[in-house]
């Protein structure tokens, strides 16, 4: 599993290195990084990815708004989806399933919480 191609798409260039160093720890190195939805829409326009990591709050086009496109999108309504946010309310949690998210993890996380629910998404697809 580790020659996933993976987009991995937040507004905070801090986080999207601790995402990435994460994810190369845990053995994924082909990783695209995005800053936000509509840059993340523009890349995948141009390349295919097995799996799509997210956060919730940015600007431009937000997570949730990014998840319904892709969700809506035939070439690419099947790619698992991860969302990685600070939003913890469970409706919030509710409204992004809801939206087509496969999992999602509420910041700071480990990196044994990232490598766990990539997994289980990956299993669960």
């Amino acid at each position: 599993m580790a020659d996933l191609k993976i987009l991995a798409i937040d507004d905070s260039p801090t986080m999207r290195r601790i995402i990435l160093n994460t994810l190369k720890r845990a053995g994924y190195t082909d990783v695209i990084e995005a800053t936000d939805g509509k840059d993340a829409l523009a890349k995948m326009k141009v390349s295919s990815f097995n799996l799509v990591i997210t956060d919730w709050n940015m600007p431009e086009m937000d997570g949730i708004e990014l998840v319904t496109h892709i969700r809506k999108t035939d070439d690419l309504k099947s790619i698992p989806i991860l969302m990685i946010t600070t939003r913890s309310v469970q409706d919030d949690i509710v409204d992004a399933i809801k939206a087509g998210v496969n999992s999602y993890i509420v910041k700071p996380f480990t990196p044994d919480t990232l490598k766990e629910k990539i997994n289980e998404v990956l299993a669960n697809i």
